[in-house]
This record gives structure tokens, C-alpha cells and sequence, in this order.
């Protein structure tokens, strides 16, 4: 290794070779020029001949690091994406048996309490739909298992279309705290919502109308000031939707197009498009989070119908897509207008049900 004059290496050479015995990561490669200095050699210009080359080249610089940054840090094949209709394929034909022991029993409401509901409560699931209520509350429980591999594609297929990048990346790490989660294992987020959390995110990506939507809220979510952990919202978002079923507020629309699971995956975006107009619009921050969810459990349960018009609005890019009502503030006598209200974890967010057992 060349040394000035004094002996001493020169900080550039330091920056641009790896000490003995180390290598350089392949991104270092490109950010110091190096990879491009191999591809097209040093000083020569870019002809047609050349820019195949260097085509070629870059795609096999990014296979290997597709296969440096395996699940668990080991050399696997690349994960293919999955598509939501074939991840939901795989939960209905899948054993689910020990997931739907865990789904607690709707305790139904007796006496004075169960004429009101059946005056003045929302109608019941047709039984025909049951089953399908009964796999959304299964998936709920059904935990991430790193040795299924359609649950990992189902995470790698999230972190590609959100960060926008073409490969994979390792089962656990820092980068799943970059996404939104708390920690480096996203399955630790999940309790209460399980794989339905991610098979809603899942949605969320793979639909094309929906897509830009999503990536507009992630990119939100990065923000300086009004940053805030996307995955984390997103679960919260899933417990609300799957609380509003139990409680059979979403019945009259799951009959009335007679279907359930696409119910609530609509009514999962449709929450998290007006979670995400009025954190921009009003600038919101985290410390406004806690509120903005406990009115968003309020709209999902009380109006879901109006939110999945206004996310019907947005799609079809209507006039009418700019016409969302916030949530108003709360009023002086609010219970928690007093109370400082922080962001709310995964496992937080506690929601009561009224003659009903909570889903743990």
C-alpha cells in the first residue's frame, strides 16, 4: 500500500481500500467508483457495446447481493413476490386447527341487553358468510412461522414494494425498524393480529389502485416532523377493523356484497386513507396519534359505510375524494380531553366490547 511522504497512508487511499484481510461491501464498491472502474474500465466512454455490458453486470452484482442478504443471514434462492389471492389460497386450504382454538366464542347478550341489540343493533352475519369470518378471526391467531415459506414471502413481498427495491433482505434486522415496526423480529408486532395484519399490508401493496396510496403514506411516514413507525399504524389499523367485526358492525356490508375478508381489507385502507389526510393535512405529529386512533375506532365502528365511500372516491379520483371530514376535536367534557395521550404499541390499543369477550 502507497504511503505519502511521511509514511503515512493518504485519507483517500483509507477510504477507498479495505484494510488487509477485509473486503468491501458491494454498495461500497459503487458509492467509491470501484464497480464502475471494473465495468467500464478506467477512462473509456460508454458505447452501446458497453452499456450491455454494464447491464449485465449490474445484474449480477445485485444477484449476489440478493444472496448476501438471505433470511437469517444465510445464502438462500430469491424470494419470489406472492400475490394476495394466492397467500389467501394457501390460509384457506392450510391447517389453521390450533389458530382457531385460540379465537374466543362471542358471548351473546341476554335479557333487556339482547332486545335492544335486536331492536336497534346491527343485523347478523348471514350464516353463509360465518365461515368466512371464522378464517379472518383464525389468521388473527395464527402467529409468523419463519418455517412457512409462504409468511415470509408474504414479508419480503411487503418490504420490496414499500422500500421499492428489487431484493430481499435478511429475516431479522434494523431494517424492519426502518419499515415501522419496534424491533428487529417484525413477528413480535403481530400479537392480537397475527398474520391477518400482514396478509392486510399484503393487500395494501399488491393492489394496483392502492399501491400509490400505500407508498405515499410510507414516504409520509419518513417525514422529519411528522414521521411515525408505518407498520406499527398498520397493525393498529387491523386491530380496529377486526374489533368492528366482532362486534358485527361491518355485517350489513359484509351481506350485503357477501363477502367478509374483502370487507375488511377495504375498510383497512379506507382507515388508513383518512389517517393519512389528516396527519398531512393538519400536520399531525405522534403526540396526536393516540386521539387519531381512538377516532378512527369510532368511524370504523359507527360509519364504516361512509369511510369505504370515501376510499371509493379516491379511487375512482372524484371530486368528492377531497371532500373528507377530519375528525372533529374533542369537546370539553371529552373523557380523555384532559389525559395526555401517547402513541399506542400494537398491544396498547385497548379497545372494550360491550357484553362480548375482548379478542386476546
Amino acid at each position: 500500500m502507497s504511503r505519502g511522504a511521511g509514511g503515512s497512508e493518504r485519507p483517500e487511499e483509507r477510504q477507498r481500500f479495505p484494510p488487509p484481510g477485509k473486503s468491501l461491501p458491494i454498495s461500497a464498491l459503487r458509492q467509491n467508483g470501484l464497480l464502475q472502474a471494473l465495468v467500464w474500465g478506467a477512462g473509456q466512454p460508454a458505447g452501446p457495446e458497453s452499456s450491455e455490458e454494464l447491464r449485465r453486470a449490474q445484474e449480477e452484482w445485485e444477484a449476489v447481493e440478493a444472496i448476501q442478504s438471505g433470511l437469517g443471514g444465510t445464502s438462500v434462492t430469491a424470494t419470489p413476490p406472492i400475490s394476495f389471492n394466492e397467500a389467501l389460497q394457501y390460509f384457506q386450504t392450510a391447517d389453521l386447527s390450533e389458530c382457531r382454538k385460540k379465537v374466543r366464542a362471542t358471548v351473546h347478550r341476554q335479557g333487556l341487553a339482547a332486545l335492544v341489540r335486536f331492536l336497534f343493533g346491527p343485523p347478523r352475519l348471514q350464516p353463509q358468510l360465518q365461515g368466512e369470518r371464522e378464517l379472518a378471526l383464525a389468521m388473527a391467531q395464527c402467529g409468523l412461522d419463519d418455517n412457512e415459506r409462504v409468511h415470509m414471502r408474504i414479508l419480503q413481498t411487503i418490504y420490496k414494494k414499500l422500500t421499492r427495491s428489487r431484493l430481499g433482505c435478511p429475516r431479522y434486522g434494523a431494517h424492519w425498524e426502518e419499515l415501522g415496526f419496534q424491533g428487529a423480529d417484525p413477528g413480535t408486532d403481530l400479537r392480537g393480529t397475527g398474520m391477518l395484519a400482514l396478509m392486510q399490508m399484503l393487500f395494501f401493496v399488491m393492489d394496483a389502485q392502492t399501491l400509490p396510496l400505500a407508498q405515499e403514506i410510507f414516504t409520509l411516514s419518513q417525514h422529519e416532523t411528522q414521521n411515525f413507525p408505518f407498520c406499527i399504524m398498520s397493525v393498529n389499523i387491523t386491530r380496529i377493523v377486526l374489533q368492528a367485526l366482532r362486534e358485527e358492525r361491518l355485517s350489513r356490508e359484509c351481506n350485503r356484497r357477501q363477502q367478509v375478508i374483502a370487507v375488511l381489507n377495504d375498510l383497512y385502507v379506507a382507515a388508513f386513507l383518512q389517517l393519512y389526510r389528516v396527519w398531512k393535512r393538519q400536520h399531525k405529529t405522534i403526540t396526536d396519534s393516540g386521539f387519531l386512533l381512538k377516532e378512527l375506532e369510532l368511524s370504523a365502528k359507527k360509519k364504516p359505510k361512509q369511510l369505504l365511500k370515501s376510499l371509493e372516491a379516491y379511487v375512482n379520483r372524484s371530486p368528492a375524494a377531497d371532500g373528507f371530514q377530519p375528525p372533529s376535536p374533542p369537546s370539553a367534557d371529552s373523557s380523555w380531553a384532559s389525559e395526555e395521550i401517547n402513541f399506542m404499541g400494537i398491544c396498547e390499543l385497548q379497545v372494550e366490547l360491550e357484553g362480548e369477550s375482548r379478542l386476546i
